[in-house]
């Protein structure tokens, strides 16, 4: 392989690479390595449309100045929002704009605990990494893509190319569509040098590793995604009460919440409760299409006033005991998804090379078969 050869393949998979992490972004609804940011709330540290490089927050310990990527539930009606930690109470963290004269919980937005960061920013001696005009291009591109597919979806009469699950197919038939644009070239390369042609072709290590890929992604999403916080507010009162979020001070109330897994694999539920909140079962295993109940109960404090109280639910695939499972979680939240995915991937990588061989498939020439174009395995 040449230079030239060797710098198209890498530029190939950079924008690949890109690609694939802003999808990523898309279906996770949080930015994952790549973000920005809309408005001029972080100015002069971030410029509207300026884009930023982000780790999950997972990753990183949250400590005042960092500037981070939370679900704010006030600040314009909610969504994801980019802002500085200034400070930290018992109930979360105070953040502020760079260019804001107050914090966001003095303009109305409450504390943000922990489970409402998402990302923090990468900073580099304490100064944000900017990428200017990140943000026009995605929007730019994600137009183009949105008009693309209803084009598509209007040419074709079909609603199936719109919405996520169309990019998707479409981004399937891309794929595809390179593929035989790259084994086009790759014939085209044989004709003219036989003594070449019987070492190229599809190799199946690849066709195996990209099924396995698809495979992964498909258990990787529903794992990967946000864990579910149920926000309660209670008001601890002075008196008793039937009103369900009114709680006598020092007392408690319990409540049913019902699990469900709607998918075909089965799953473990671990539950993680926040302060002044209780479960009776904290890791529930769900059978495909099933349900569960549980019996969540939250104590008020006894000084009056009004509390958010929190209850996180994680999902992981059963591939191991749920004791496992938790134990995995409890060290870090990533190391059950890494470990569920390393059982199942590695096992159907193995055997899908072993049912298909080591050789490599690629097309016949009409001067070795008369029947046109057929596909052999090269051993």
């Amino acid at each position: 392989m040449t230079v030239r050869s060797r710098l198209v393949r890498t530029a190939e998979l950079s924008v690949v690479a890109i690609a694939v992490l802003l999808l990523a972004g898309h279906f996770l609804g949080q930015p994952v390595l790549l973000g920005f940011v809309e408005t001029g709330s972080m100015a002069p540290t971030l410029e509207p449309e300026d884009g930023y490089v982000s780790v999950p927050s997972e990753l990183t310990d949250v400590e005042e100045g960092d500037v981070v990527v939370f679900r704010a539930r006030e600040i314009q009606g909610g969504g994801l929002t980019t802002h500085r930690v200034v400070g930290r109470t018992s109930e979360g963290y105070i953040t502020k704009g760079d260019a804001n004269a107050v914090t966001d919980q003095t303009a109305g937005e409450p504390p943000v605990p922990e489970h409402r960061i998402v990302a923090e920013v990468v900073r580099v001696d304490g100064h944000v990494v900017v990428i200017p005009g990140l943000g026009t291009a995605i929007t730019t591109s994600r137009t183009a893509v949105a008009g693309g597919q209803r084009t598509l979806a209007a040419l074709l009469g079909t609603g199936l190319l719109l919405g996520t699950g169309g990019l998707l197919s479409l981004i399937a038939v891309a794929a595809f569509a390179y593929l035989a644009v790259t084994e086009y070239r790759a014939e085209g390369d044989r004709d003219r040098q036989r003594s070449r042609a019987r070492s190229r072709g599809l190799d199946p290590r690849l066709l195996v590793g990209g099924f396995t890929l698809l495979l992964l992604l498909g258990l990787w999403l529903p794992m990967a995604l946000p864990a579910e916080t149920d926000e309660m507010t209670i008001v601890s009162a002075d008196f008793e009460s039937e009103r369900p979020t009114v709680v006598e001070g020092g007392g408690s109330q319990t409540r049913t919440q019902t699990l469900s897994n709607p998918g075909l694999v089965p799953t473990v539920v671990y539950l993680e409760p926040g302060d002044g909140v209780s479960v009776d079962d904290r890791t529930v295993v769900l059978p495909p299409r099933s349900e569960a109940e549980v019996s969540v109960t939250t104590t008020a404090p006894a000084e009056t006033g009004a509390y958010t109280r929190y209850l996180t639910t994680h999902r992981y695939i059963a591939v191991l005991p749920p004791d496992v499972l938790v134990a995995l979680h409890r060290a870090h939240p990533w190391l059950p998804i890494g470990t569920a995915l390393a059982m199942v991937g590695v096992p159907f990588y193995l055997v899908g090379r072993r049912l298909v061989g080591t050789g490599r498939y690629r097309r016949r020439n009409r001067e070795t078969s008369r029947q046109g174009g057929s596909w052999g395995l090269l051993d």
